[in-house]
């Protein structure tokens, strides 16, 4: 299966410099991308592809279920990345429906260290127990906590300090929170962007500042 990768990658290159003979220049000079993309791990969900982006226009972080922990280093350091040295202009949250780290935290089973990773949607199913309710089945209710999972998302990628301080020295970043359909291949807005005029009041520690 390796030597199949392998002559896989050696005809998309061939391909790619056969239509554009100075794509892997290009790449290999700069990489200025505008979007800084926090997804799932799902392998039905790459950013370029469903994005339509060409590699160098994402920076991309993704993990299970597109979870925004505090005590991520490994999100925090790339969120930092992109914002203070990529100066990207747009950050997305981007969940999907079907999500199998969603229905992993709605189900009574063992899941190893997962359990411990999932546990953020599991407090969301409850404090959102009676909207999820009334939802018309199962999955309905694991698409909706999917989002809700995702607007959770972009509000704690913006009380990050990197985002604080970013927005405090002026920046121009706006966090978006998108959500993909497997069944049908669309990204949809979940209206839930945050911009830095919604954090224009809210004071830093003096340390945060400096």
């Amino acid at each position: 299966m390796l030597n199949d990768l392998l002559a896989r990658n050696r005809a998309w290159s061939d391909q790619r410099q056969a239509q554009e003979p100075d794509y892997f220049t290009r790449l290999a000079a700069l990489q200025a991308p505008e979007f800084f993309w926090i997804g799932c791990s799902d392998s039905r969900v790459p950013a370029n592809v469903v994005a339509g982006l060409d590699p160098g226009e994402v920076f991309v972080h993704r993990n299970v279920a597109n979870l925004v922990h505090s005590s991520d280093m490994n999100l925090l350091s790339a969120l930092e990345f992109a914002v203070d040295a990529l100066s990207v202009r747009e950050i997305i949250v981007c969940g999907h429906y079907g999500c199998g780290g969603v229905k992993a935290a709605t189900e009574d089973l063992p899941h190893g260290l997962a359990d411990h990773w999932l546990e953020p949607i599991r407090r969301l199913a409850r404090a959102y127990a009676v909207d999820l309710g009334r939802e018309r089945d199962l999955e309905a209710q694991r698409d909706r906590l999917a989002e809700l999972n995702v607007a959770e998302g972009v509000r704690r990628v913006c009380e990050t300090p990197i985002l604080q301080k970013a927005w405090a020295r002026g920046a121009d970043i706006r966090v978006h929170g998108l959500i993909y359909g497997l069944k049908d291949g669309r990204l949809r807005d979940l209206d839930c962007s945050i911009g830095p005029g919604h954090f224009q009041n809210r004071q830093l520690p003096q340390e945060a500042q400096e």
